[in-house]
């Protein structure tokens, strides 16, 4: 199970990093240009709310249980999550909890 959990997060960093990439090389507007993307409309502006408060309670979860079992190596989830995403993070986080 670990390992689907390991592929899933290289899936989840590969996968929208692609998108990313495409838009950056299309889109001279840098990171705040994308910040504006992400909110074009109230559709894209209730996906990155989902996704960010998504993000927010991983950390809450992945610090929690890195105090209390003092495997710090278990933090590596949060940087993933915040400059990847929750889909690199979280399965990320998952694999490192199964070790």
């Amino acid at each position: 199970m670990k390992w689907i959990f390991l592929a899933l997060a290289v899936w989840g960093a590969i996968h929208p990093m692609a998108y990313f990439l495409q838009w950056f090389g299309e889109n001279e507007g840098g990171l705040m240009g994308m910040v504006d993307a992400w909110h074009a409309n109230p559709a894209t502006s209730g996906l990155v709310w989902d996704l960010t408060i998504a993000a927010v309670a991983l950390t809450v979860w992945v610090i929690y249980e890195a105090l209390q079992r003092r495997d710090w190596l278990r933090l590596l989830a949060i940087p993933a999550t915040f400059c990847i995403g929750v889909s690199c993070g979280l399965p990320l986080y998952l694999f490192l909890r199964m070790r």
